[in-house]
């Protein structure tokens, strides 16, 4: 048997140890091991969930990485249309971790009701439009559907329906300005509303109805093979930069590609800040629950100077003797790290179903609730990495045990 570990054992188990002096600091130090982890895993999971909702709600409007052609100039309006007779469309073969492509087009216009009007961009979207995440965002009505027959059903954000003093069941006029010649009287569609939807970014609620793409392609003089642009999807977001890359290179001489990282690139600066605010948080409660299992060894040393001086008496070598304590603490600090866990990541499974947290502000954060997202890995680096680093801070203090004559130790009282 490990004999450091023996004492260790002992010493751990004894009626002695829970009555001792150190009792009292020891079980602080617990608790601050305890309070870090439970702060660490709340900064981890939320700034992470956060980042991963305002991605997703970025990507549910513009895909993760777009495919147009040159002579669009990356503009939010299909100018021109490119084929849908590519080798991508409708399926990527030639490049892995990609999700699904999209064919679809945009033209700006003006909603016009008796008594009042809005600016709007109309996406056309076609029976491949990936609707999952307006599944999340749909408020009233349902999701239209564009599979059959050219109809006039819409789907609009619930800032314009506000703003328009329209509801589900209701329509409107929707007018659109010829591209080939501005001058001419525009084209006007008659629209009727199936669905609401909220998805909290108002930059692209306030902006953005879902209409049949085949309205655009009819308005532009278009063929029913061509569309404004395409749309991919990844499978792994950090992927994206590698994936526009390949992508562009996969592609025709006349095309482009562009993602949102890029588009978007003040949001995806922003949320950048979170990984060091997450860094900075997960660096002082180290730092915290380090120092408080510096303080707890110390007062363990000194309340056992006698032991140390019979232990070298014995003919313990210094390093043994600081195993012993060294194990002491590795106990300790996993107490705090069984108390963090379970109390932290119950929160967070809490938060996580009952959305019982929510910002005050919810337009500066695209989200009215706080998001929390962790997994496995993310749990196990976060515990052994304290671990680890709490003991490396501990290595030095033990060091004090060197120190301790055996002659003087055994008369210590």
């Amino acid at each position: 048997m490990n004999l450091e570990f023996f004492i260790a054992k002992r010493l751990i188990k004894g009626k002695e140890h829970k009555s001792s002096i150190s009792a009292p600091i020891i079980k602080i130090a617990i608790v601050a091991i305890a309070l870090g982890v439970i702060m660490m895993l709340i900064a981890i999971a939320t700034g992470v969930g956060l980042k991963h909702k305002i991605r997703e709600k970025v990507a549910a409007f513009n895909g993760h990485i777009q495919i147009y052609n040159y002579d669009n100039n990356t503009s939010d309006v299909s100018v021109v249309p490119v084929s849908l007779e590519q080798e991508f469309y409708p399926e990527f073969k030639d490049i892995d971790g990609i999700s699904h492509v999209q064919a679809v087009a945009s033209k700006g216009g003006i909603i016009r009701t008796e008594d009042t009007f809005e600016g709007i961009i109309a996406k056309g979207v076609g029976k491949d439009f990936e609707w999952k995440a307006f599944k999340d965002y749909l408020v009233t009505g349902t999701l239209p559907k564009y599979t059959g027959d050219l109809n006039d059903e819409v789907l609009i954000s619930q800032i314009l329906a506000t703003r328009l003093q329209l509801k589900t069941g209701d329509s409107f006029f929707t007018f659109f300005l010829k591209d080939d010649d501005p001058s001419q009287i525009p084209n006007q569609r008659k629209f009727k509303i199936v669905g609401v939807y909220d998805s909290g970014f108002e930059e692209f609620d306030s902006n953005y109805i879902f209409i049949d793409l085949r309205h655009i392609q009819r308005m532009n003089k278009w063929e029913s093979n061509e569309a404004g642009n395409f749309e991919v999807f990844l499978h792994n977001f950090d992927d994206i930069d590698q994936k526009t890359k390949e992508i562009y290179g996969k592609t025709l001489s006349n095309l482009d590609t562009q993602n949102i990282k890029d588009k978007y690139y003040k949001i995806f600066e922003w949320i950048g800040l979170f990984d060091f605010n997450i860094a900075l948080i997960i660096g002082i409660m180290v730092i915290v629950g380090g120092i408080n299992m510096i303080t707890a060894l110390l007062v363990l040393i000194l309340e056992r100077t006698q032991m140390i001086g019979i232990l070298k008496a014995l003919g313990s070598s210094n390093w043994s003797i600081r195993k012993v304590f060294l194990y002491n603490a590795t106990y300790l600090i996993g107490v705090g790290l069984f108390w963090g866990n379970l109390l932290g990541l119950g929160l967070l499974l809490a938060q996580e179903k009952y959305r019982m947290f929510k910002f005050p502000n919810p337009q500066e954060y695209y989200i009215d609730y706080i998001p929390v997202h962790l997994d496995v890995i993310t749990v196990l680096t976060l515990n052994i990495g304290v671990l680890f680093l709490c003991l490396l801070m501990l290595l030095i203090p033990s060091y004090i045990i060197t120190k301790i004559s055996p002659v003087k130790a055994i008369k210590f009282e």
